[in-house]
């Protein structure tokens, strides 16, 4: 395997991600479909190590007040180290299939790619529904796994490496496509669906958000990339000209 690839997907993935360009552009994007006012109060449902909460404190303001809810425990830790002192954040551990929350006690929900991994993205998204408020917005962001584009060293090792993915890497990988009827089941109004596609040209740079090395590794002791299958997919991608986008979907939508 190529240096340039990662062997190991590193534990502070998610902050560097947030602090990329592509990270801070989206986000930056999602913080003002928001639409956050002084007094709300919003929940982040998956909040992870905390990238979102203090830009969400910082525009509740005082007498707002940020929830951020993440099943991992270790994640919880992080995020509260993140926004200690940060009188007007809460983080604790849950579940986004049945959040601790009232029902319409919340003005405003996030999630940033987290219902690709949960059991029951439809489920979660009934819970984000009923603790909104009449009037209340949710903003969800996700990936469409079944977007990714690569140029692969042939068309048979692009498919079986994308079916790779789409099959066994992420748990809900078509779930930016499914938003949309996820929010209107639930009881919400979608008001706009806005593609955000990252385009990579830099195999390095693309590694870093995609796991480009490390999947490819796993594709071929699944059996979907055999032995020469693999050195071809990582000769092509460190030697050749590099492309590669993959598209995340934020949805608005009401209560």
């Amino acid at each position: 395997m190529a240096d340039i690839f990662e062997a190991t997907r590193p534990d502070d993935y998610l902050m560097r991600l947030a602090a990329s360009d592509l990270g801070r552009g989206y986000k930056a994007m999602v913080t003002a479909e928001l639409a956050l006012a002084d007094g709300h109060t919003v929940v982040d449902v998956g909040c992870g190590p905390g990238a979102d909460l203090l830009a969400f404190s910082a525009a509740v303001g005082a007498d707002g007040l940020v929830v951020g809810i993440d099943h991992d425990v270790d994640a919880v830790e992080a995020a509260r180290e993140r926004v200690a002192g940060t009188r007007n954040v809460t983080v604790r551990t849950g579940d986004a299939h049945e959040l601790d929350l009232d029902a319409g006690s919340v003005d405003r929900a996030h999630t940033d790619r987290v219902l690709q991994h949960v059991a029951d993205p439809g489920r979660a998204v009934d819970e984000i529904a009923r603790v909104l408020r009449p009037g209340g917005r949710a903003v969800l962001a996700e990936p469409d796994w079944g977007t990714l584009a690569i140029d692969g060293p042939d068309r048979a090792t692009t498919h079986a490496y994308q079916a790779y993915v789409v099959e066994e890497v992420v748990r809900n990988a078509w779930t930016g496509r499914q938003l949309p009827a996820l929010a209107a089941r639930s009881g919400l109004s979608v008001r706009r669906v806005v593609p955000v596609t990252a385009v990579f040209r830099d195999v390095g740079e693309a590694d870093a958000v995609l796991g480009l090395g490390r999947v490819a590794r796993r594709a071929r002791e699944a059996g979907y990339l055999d032995p020469d299958a693999y050195e071809r997919w990582v000769a092509h991608l460190t030697t050749a000209v590099f492309f590669a986008s993959v598209t995340l979907f934020v949805v608005v939508a009401d209560r």
